[in-house]
């Protein structure tokens, strides 16, 4: 988590964009998940299809169990953001087609082997690669999907971090304000303007 850096808008489309071949939309719905619900990389890759969808269509609100959380004490339920709920919907439109689909099917599937979920190094390799074909630098890295949430639900939030704690799951605010990257820019311009 030290160190990786927030994505900005511009850099989260060229990242979306830039996934081809049979995984594409696994890519995709991993980014557009990971910046739009704020799940670490752990609890993305233990979704399941009964996770998401339920009764014909794509749920609400989706719930990691805490066996999956960091610590285990808690599970965290999330709303789904209109582009998350699509991405989803895409995904599982591919996945339907596999012999073993099912509301225990992993949403975010490795190749080893049938219905295997993708590892975290294998989603630390996806972002890496897609980083490096679309000219994103500096400190990246899985991480980067949840501090990119961090960082704009703190600013429509009215920068209040409580709020983000909770939206988060944090139980310490130590925590989220470790998470919420200052902008050089916003402290170049409040210079200026003093």
């Amino acid at each position: 988590m030290k160190g990786c850096r927030s994505l900005s808008d511009d850099e989260i489309q060229r990242v979306v964009v830039s996934f081809k071949g049979k995984n594409a939309l696994r890519d995709r719905c991993l980014v557009i998940l990971g910046t739009k619900s704020g799940f670490r990389i752990s609890e993305l890759l233990s979704l399941k299809v009964g996770s998401v969808w339920q009764l014909g269509q794509v749920v609400e609100r989706v719930t990691v169990d805490r066996a999956h959380m960091k610590k285990r004490q808690e599970g965290r339920t999330v709303l789904l953001h209109p582009e998350a709920k699509a991405a989803i919907e895409a995904l599982l439109f591919v996945l339907r087609k596999k012999v073993t689909f099912g509301p225990q099917t992993y949403l975010f599937q490795s190749q080893k082997g049938p219905n295997k979920p993708l590892s975290r190094v294998g989603a630390w390799l996806v972002l890496k690669k897609a980083f490096a074909r679309t000219s994103v630098t500096g400190k990246t890295g899985t991480h980067c999907l949840r501090k990119t949430f961090a960082d704009r639900i703190y600013g429509k939030l009215g920068n209040d971090l409580v709020k983000t704690q909770h939206a988060l799951g944090h139980r310490n605010i130590q925590s989220t304000i470790s998470y919420i990257g200052f902008r050089q820019q916003d402290i170049d311009l409040a210079i200026l303007g003093i």
